[in-house]
């Protein structure tokens, strides 16, 4: 069973999910912005992709724009603030069983589904 964390306003989302189910039916979808996401799960992301969070930010966003850029945040400062502004973390990310992309380009799904 895969997650999808998607914003279904967002283009680059919508092909991801698109992709994916195009390799499985087995996945659910998390609409993050209206259901949140918590700091676990963002620890869990961190966990099976190998990223650092900063490489999970959106740094396009005017909210980082506004309040973080170019201020240094721990590990933890940033899953924190992934959890109450979840507008900054890039999309769609997929998590499989023991692996997670970031599933832009979509092609980087191939990686968790062989």
């Amino acid at each position: 069973m895969y997650k999808i964390y998607h914003n279904p306003r967002c283009r680059k989302s919508r092909e991801g999910l698109e992709y994916l189910k195009t390799k499985t039916k087995e996945f659910e979808v998390k609409n993050y912005l209206t259901d949140g996401i918590k700091a676990d799960d963002i620890k869990e992301i961190l966990l099976k992709s190998n990223l650092k969070p900063f490489q999970l930010v959106r740094t396009q966003e005017e909210y980082y724009k506004t309040y973080l850029k170019g201020k240094n945040f721990s590990d933890e400062e940033w899953i924190q603030i992934f959890a109450e502004n979840p507008k900054v973390l890039q999309r769609p990310i997929v998590v499989g069983n023991h692996k997670a992309v970031l599933a832009s380009p979509p092609e980087n799904i191939d990686k968790l589904i062989k």
